[in-house]
């Protein structure tokens, strides 16, 4: 294999392990659990909002060498700035990193070491992750080469156990309706389409270190990277659900996520299956942890043109997060859902026009369709959370999760017929400060 080669796999296993960490590992199985026979249709929805989205995410993000700022900039500079900074937090210090290591405590530590300290465990695992991203050149190789090998064998023997000795019988009647949507919903918890965006900035930077200085080359790579990372994320999250309809019929809505895989671990390898699950989960979780804070610190470092140092926003967000850790998965999801909602949607809607801006001229169709997708979303999220708003819930593909879609369109059409002054502006955000 030649050395360019190598690269691909080396940092596409690292984005795929950076990709798969909490909500990777606890939301599929819980998805066939409430699927039953219709796993597939459900993994279809989860894959559309995880993997789909991902990809378009790492498109997007190579084609604007990883700057967050320069997918969001045409949506105008306030709305970039805010939306960009949102996104690094709920990926950062408020949802995702402190998941992390909540997630790591619940399914691999209190399994085995009963009593143990969980705050303890939060300073455990920061201090760790802490001290694999404070160099950010090393990050990438650090994950790819020794931490993902490990992870998917681990996974590979949990699966391969699951597919050749099925727990039981997949219920013939699926738990809910509207299945799809369901997995398209379970496909945002996980964050990976955020995630992407942010991660790129990781992916682009160990390039460039090393010794890719071409931006086509970079984006080239960079998404053969991507597709790698996919292939990989398609099997594990197939394999998760097919594991979880396999106890369809002993396990119902009610079931606590992260225990779920425990007991299908235990069930699947006996007392040897809470070690490995413990392997994976840690290594899954740590990966995730290594390279979101990482991803976290550079763009707040770029944001105050480096006033703020990358290491001392490292040192805040890893203490940050291991007292949000404490809090536990379950509160941290149910916190995380409404915020994601919101928005999720304005970030997807920008990615997929940045894929297309050299046909889009008109600035005012990026700001229709941005700010069309937030207003969507923020009535629907109201809507669900108990404030009558009918309208939401008739919008076309409401059922499939995607009522934005349609007004996002007209917003966007409207939009570029209204004259824009700055055609084609790219809002640099990592100037603001």
């Amino acid at each position: 294999m030649n050395k360019t080669n190598k690269d691909v796999v080396i940092v596409g296993f690292a984005l795929f392990a950076m990709f798969f960490g909490a909500g990777n590992l606890i939301f599929p199985p819980f998805l066939g659990v409430i699927s039953g026979s219709s796993w597939i249709t459900g993994f279809g929805g989860f894959l559309l909002a995880d993997v789909g989205l991902a990809l378009l995410a790492v498109a997007a993000s190579a084609k604007c060498n990883g700057e967050i700022s320069q997918i969001l900039g045409r949506a105008g500079k306030n709305l970039a700035l805010i939306l960009g900074s949102a996104i690094m937090i709920c990926l950062g210090p408020l949802l995702a990193i402190p998941r992390t290591a909540a997630t790591t405590f619940e399914m691999g530590v209190a399994p085995i070491f009963n009593g143990f300290n969980p705050i303890l465990f939060s300073i455990l695992f920061f201090a760790l992750t802490f001290i694999l991203t404070i160099k950010p050149s090393k990050v990438v190789d650090i994950i790819g080469q020794y931490l993902t090998p490990a992870l998917l064998i681990a996974l590979g023997v949990l699966i391969v156990k699951g597919i050749m000795s099925p727990l039981g019988e997949i219920n013939p009647q699926p738990m809910i309706n509207d299945i799809f949507a369901e997995g398209v919903k379970q496909g945002y918890q996980t964050m990976d389409a955020l995630g992407a965006v942010a991660l790129s900035t990781v992916i682009i930077t160990s390039l460039t270190n090393k010794g890719y200085t071409d931006q086509n080359q970079k984006v080239k790579l960079t998404m053969k990277a991507g597709i790698v990372a996919a292939i990989g994320l398609f099997l594990v999250y197939g394999g998760l659900t097919y594991l979880g309809a396999t106890v369809s019929k002993i396990y119902g809505q009610d079931v606590v996520r992260t225990s779920l895989i425990v007991e299908i671990t235990a069930s699947l390898l006996g007392h040897p299956g809470k070690i490995i699950l413990a392997l994976i989960v840690g290594l899954a979780c740590l990966t995730t942890a290594i390279g979101l804070v990482s991803a976290t610190a550079q763009f707040f470092s770029k944001l105050t043109n480096g006033k703020v140092k990358y290491e001392t926003i490292v040192t805040a967000v890893c203490i940050f997060s291991a007292i949000v850790s404490n809090f536990g998965v379950s509160t941290i999801i149910q916190f995380s859902g409404p915020i994601l909602d919101i928005i999720y949607p304005a970030t997807v809607v920008l990615v997929i026009m940045t894929l297309f801006s050299s046909k889009i001229k008109n600035d005012n169709a990026f700001k229709g369709a941005t700010y069309m997708a937030l207003i969507v979303s923020v009535l629907t999220v109201a809507n669900n959370l108990g404030v009558s708003i009918p309208m939401v819930t008739k919008l076309p593909f409401n059922s499939l999760g995607f009522n934005w879609i349609v007004p996002v369109l007209i917003a966007g059409i409207v939009g570029n017929f209204i004259p824009s002054t700055n055609k084609q502006t790219r809002i640099d955000i990592d100037k603001v400060g």
